[in-house]
C-alpha cells in the first residue's frame, strides 16, 4: 500500500518516515513540496497520507480539497499534521475531509498505532469495495439472463402468433424495426426503444383466442366475425395485463391501443389523440403500413410506395400526426428494410373508395380498414 507524507520540515519529515518505516505492507513515498505531492497524488491514487498543515505555497486543507474533488479519494483516510490545536484549525481540516490529526512532536509509538489501524481501514475498504464490485457483476449478470430468458419468451410467445395469424417471421421483425425507428425518431430513450423493438410483435398476442376460421377465411368477414375478431385486443390485454416488469407493461398498453385512431373511431375505447398510448400510436404506423406491403391468403400485397401514401393520408384521421411525421423522415431506412419484401403487389384502390368500404377482396384489392381482411 502507498503512504504518502507531504511536509516542508525535512526533519519533520524524516521523523514520520522512521516512526512508520516498521509497519508492514506499505510503500513509503515523501514530498517537501506540497504542489509535487498533489500532482503526484492525482496522477497515482495512493492509500494513506500524512499532510502538514502550514506549508509554503498551500496549506495542509487545501492540499486535501484538491484531492477531495477526485472520487478516487472518497475513502483515502488523510491525517493532518500540525503544531496548531486551535479550533478552527481542526474544524476547517474536518470540513475539508481530513480523517484524523496528529499533534508536533508527535509520540512515534502512538502514531505508528494510529497509522497500523488506518492501514488496516484502508485494506478493508478496498476489500469491501472488491466485493461489492464482484456482487455488482454476478448481479448485473444474473439479471441479463432474466432478461435475456423473458425476451425470449416474449419472441416465442410472437412466433405463436404467427402461426395462428398467418404472419411470418419476417413480418413481425420489420413491425419491430420500423417501431423502433420511429420511436428514436421521436427522441425516446434507448431503454424505450429497445423494449418497443422487443414487445412490438406482441400487438396482436390476443389472437391466440380467436378460431382459425375466422383468423384464415379468405374472404369477406361477416358483422358477427369482425366483432368476434375485435376480442383480440381484449384477450391481448388480459394476458399480458397487470405485468410487474415494465416491458410487460409497455406490452399491454400496445396491444390494447394500436387499433385506436387519432380521431377517435378507432376500437375497443374510442380514445381519441394523445389518449392514445404513444407506444401504441407507434406500433399503429409500422403495424398497419407492413401489413399492407405484405401478401396474405386473404389479401395481396400493395406496393411499398402506395403503402407509404395511405399511412400519409391518414395522419390525423388514423395515426398521429407526429408519428407519421417520424415514419417519413425514417424513410430510407423503411425503404431499404422493404426491400426483401414480396416483389409481387397490388396498386391500392381508387382514393373515392370509403374508409368503411367492406366489399369483398379482389384482385384490385380494397382500402385496408378495421372492418377488412388486410387489418386482421
Amino acid at each position: 500500500m502507498k503512504v504518502v507524507l507531504v511536509d516542508d520540515s525535512r526533519s519533520a519529515l524524516f521523523a514520520l518516515q522512521s516512526s512508520l518505516s516498521n509497519i508492514e505492507g506499505i510503500k513509503l513515498i515523501t514530498f517537501t513540496a506540497p504542489d509535487e505531492a498533489l500532482t503526484y497524488c492525482l496522477a497515482n491514487p495512493v492509500d494513506l497520507l500524512f499532510i502538514d498543515y502550514m506549508m509554503p505555497g498551500h496549506t495542509g486543507i487545501d492540499i486535501i480539497k484538491a484531492l477531495k474533488q477526485s472520487p478516487d479519494y472518497d475513502l483515502v483516510p488523510i491525517v493532518m499534521v500540525t503544531a496548531e490545536r486551535q479550533r478552527e484549525v481542526l474544524i476547517a481540516a474536518i470540513e475539508a475531509g481530513a480523517t484524523e490529526f496528529v499533534s508536533k512532536p508527535f509520540d512515534a509509538i502512538e502514531l505508528q498505532a494510529r497509522a497500523t489501524n488506518l492501514v488496516q481501514l484502508r485494506k478493508a475498504h478496498l476489500e469491501l469495495s472488491r466485493q461489492a464490485a464482484r456482487l455488482e457483476e454476478e448481479v448485473a449478470h444474473a439479471t441479463q439472463e432474466v432478461v435475456s430468458r423473458e425476451e425470449e419468451i416474449i419472441w416465442r410467445l410472437a412466433r405463436a402468433i404467427e402461426f395462428r395469424d398467418g404472419a411470418t417471421g419476417d413480418h413481425i421483425s420489420r413491425v419491430a424495426k420500423i417501431s423502433q425507428l420511429i420511436a428514436a425518431d421521436l427522441g425516446l430513450d434507448k431503454e424505450t426503444c429497445r423494449m418497443i423493438y422487443l414487445v412490438a410483435p406482441l400487438h396482436d398476442v390476443g389472437k391466440i383466442g380467436i378460431a382459425d376460421c375466422i383468423l384464415q377465411k379468405p374472404g369477406k368477414l361477416t358483422s358477427d366475425e369482425i366483432a368476434e375478431m375485435r376480442k383480440h385486443v381484449e384477450f391481448g390485454v388480459s394476458l399480458l395485463g397487470n405485468g410487474a416488469s415494465r416491458l410487460l407493461q409497455v406490452a399491454e398498453a400496445i396491444a390494447g391501443g394500436h387499433h385506436e385512431k387519432w380521431d377517435g373511431t378507432g376500437y375497443p375505447n374510442g380514445l381519441k389523440g394523445k389518449d392514445i398510448p404513444l407506444v401504441a400510436r407507434i406500433v399503429a404506423v409500422a403495424d398497419v403500413f407492413e401489413a399492407l406491403c405484405t401478401e396474405r391468403p386473404y389479401k395481396k400485397a400493395w406496393a411499398i410506395d402506395a403503402a407509404r401514401d395511405h399511412i400519409r393520408e391518414n395522419s390525423g384521421l388514423h395515426f398521429d400526426p407526429d408519428c407519421v411525421a417520424a415514419f417519413d423522415r425514417q424513410w430510407p431506412a423503411i425503404q431499404k428494410l422493404m426491400t426483401h419484401v414480396n416483389k409481387a403487389h397490388v396498386e391500392p384502390p381508387a382514393l373515392a373508395v370509403s374508409l368503411d368500404d367492406t366489399l369483398s377482396l379482389s384482385p384490385k384489392g380494397r382500402v385496408p380498414t378495421e372492418n377488412t381482411q388486410e387489418s386482421r
